[in-house]
């Protein structure tokens, strides 16, 4: 029976934590993966570095997500017997098989060695400074790409949306609910990164479950369509949720919904409950909020809330409270769990460095092209976070483990040499952290959670300064390389060159 790669067992139970990572890659990495076994070289050891060229969202900044994935991924990572036996059941296109029985035999006893470190979750993030740090044989760091860059590329994009709207919700919740729009399996996913971003909860129940984070919601139009009148769907729901009722009040008419839902709120007041809120999900958003609040208060329910929804997205949010609408909450789904207005982050996953079995020296790689903006960096990487006094986040330096940071502490743009920035007598951190040593995960679970990473997240926004904040032409944050490295990196451009 054919299953998706989310589902376990012959039960067809739906986990997101025990996919079959091993299969879930482009062709061409088993491929590769064969020809490093035929040549000799399974064993050469390779550095990799997975991160972004340019801000998501035309932002100034990205909110790191996806490594509770890559923690599953090392986890889960082997060839089934029935990945053996599809992979050995694929032809090339010349003919014969495609894979051979050396290779097949070879992945059937395969262990990952690998080690992996990473930002962790929810720590704001820019371009071209590396996210996640794979290190060991270069078959094993080649089999990781695709869904490494999967889960990263697309939990990332979530996260830094999220982030947007919870800014622009200045304070006020925000529910996602943008599961039914999603992109199939991956709005699972897509639920835990907006909570990472920022998300008050989330409307998709199996991420409650799988990710212990908040699950909220409460009624649909059908809710209403299946009593004769409103009046009565509204009496029945807060019957039967009496300390779970937040009414949607524009199935019909909004100013009939408002009134009807504050006959039931009075109602609820003189049994002793509370009529939680209200919901909006169409016309006007910040003219009827201005409405309900008005006739509200005007009946003495003043602790209930206003939520607004419909295709929300940061810039919808920001225009309906620069009109001043009192809103209490807010319910963001497809422009949330689709990314709607950037489909990808277009982050990638680069070789850096090479050493031979046994060998103490990494020797440098470095990728050239005619673009300037995809020159790579060389070297075993890491990021330093140097703060200012006040505790703002005065700049990052990307800098190569084995030589250290140049006692300059001065940053280079690595797209404008011009650019430069002085670092000097700052605090620091480093970034990266261990997320697998030998090919077993070594990641504490405090790290794993969705809850702990959205709270690094708001602590990582108030560090920024507002101008790198702002939804529209934001002030770009100073990232570059350390000198040191600048310079090794120009003068192997220049060997390369030289060369060719």
């Amino acid at each position: 029976m054919r299953r998706p790669p989310f589902l376990k067992g012959d039960s067809g139970v739906m986990d997101a934590r025990n996919m079959d990572y091993a299969l879930y890659t482009d062709l061409y990495q088993l491929t590769m993966a064969q020809g490093y076994l035929e040549c000799g070289q399974k064993e050469e050891q390779a550095c990799f570095h997975m991160y972004f060229r340019d801000y998501p969202f035309k932002g100034g900044y990205a909110i790191a997500c996806g490594m509770d994935a890559l923690d599953d991924m090392v986890k889960n990572f082997h060839f089934s017997e029935s990945d053996i036996t599809y992979l050995a059941s694929l032809e090339a296109p010349g003919g014969g098989q495609l894979f051979s029985q050396k290779f097949l035999d070879y992945l059937a006893q395969f262990e990952l060695s690998v080690d992996i470190d990473a930002v962790h979750e929810g720590t704001v993030v820019f371009p071209h400074e590396p996210l996640v740090r794979v290190s060991g044989p270069i078959m094993e760091c080649q089999l990781l790409e695709t869904a490494l860059l999967n889960a990263v590329n697309f939990q990332t994009l979530v996260a830094t949306k999220a982030a947007r709207v919870c800014q622009a919700a200045k304070g006020a919740p925000v529910a996602e609910f943008g599961l039914r729009r999603a992109q199939g399996l991956g709005g699972l996913w897509a639920s835990r990164a907006a909570v990472v971003g920022g998300c008050a909860s989330t409307s998709d129940v199996l991420a409650g479950k799988l990710f212990d984070i908040p699950v909220s919601g409460t009624h649909a139009h059908s809710w209403v369509m299946a009593f004769d009148d409103e009046l009565t769907a509204f009496r029945e729901y807060a019957r039967l949720f009496p300390t779970n009722c937040t009414l949607l009040v524009d199935t019909y008419d909004v100013e009939q919904g408002i009134d009807n839902a504050i006959t039931v709120g009075l109602e609820m007041k003189e049994r002793g409950e509370r009529l939680a809120g209200i919901r909006i999900d169409s016309g006007d958003l910040a003219w009827l909020a201005k409405r309900a609040r008005a006739k509200l208060d005007a009946a003495g329910l003043t602790d209930c809330s206003i939520v607004l929804s419909n295709d929300l997205d940061e810039y919808t949010i920001k225009s309906i409270l620069d009109e001043g609408a009192p809103v209490g909450a807010w319910g963001v789904g497809t422009k949330l769990a689709c990314a709607y207005d950037q489909p990808t982050l277009g982050g990638v996953y680069k070789l850096s460095a090479v050493k031979a079995p046994g060998a103490t020296q990494w020797t440098n790689r470095l990728k050239i092209s005619e673009s300037a903006g995809k020159l790579t960096m060389p070297g075993v990487l890491d990021v330093r976070r140097y703060y200012h006094e006040d505790g703002r986040i005065a700049g990052d330096m990307v800098f190569d483990v084995n030589t250290g940071a140049d006692e300059r502490e001065v940053i280079v743009d690595p797209t404008d040499d011009l650019r430069q920035k002085r670092l000097s007598g700052k605090r620091f951190e480093t970034l990266l952290h261990p997320l697998a040593r030998g090919g077993k995960s070594v990641l504490e679970p405090a790290y794993r959670s969705a809850m702990a990473a959205r709270q690094r997240a708001i602590d990582g926004l108030e560090s920024l300064d507002e101008s790198q904040k702002r939804i529209l032409n934001p002030h770009t944050y100073p990232v570059g390389l350390d000198y040191g490295l600048f310079e090794r990196r120009r003068e192997l451009v220049s060997q390369l060159r030289d060369i060719l």
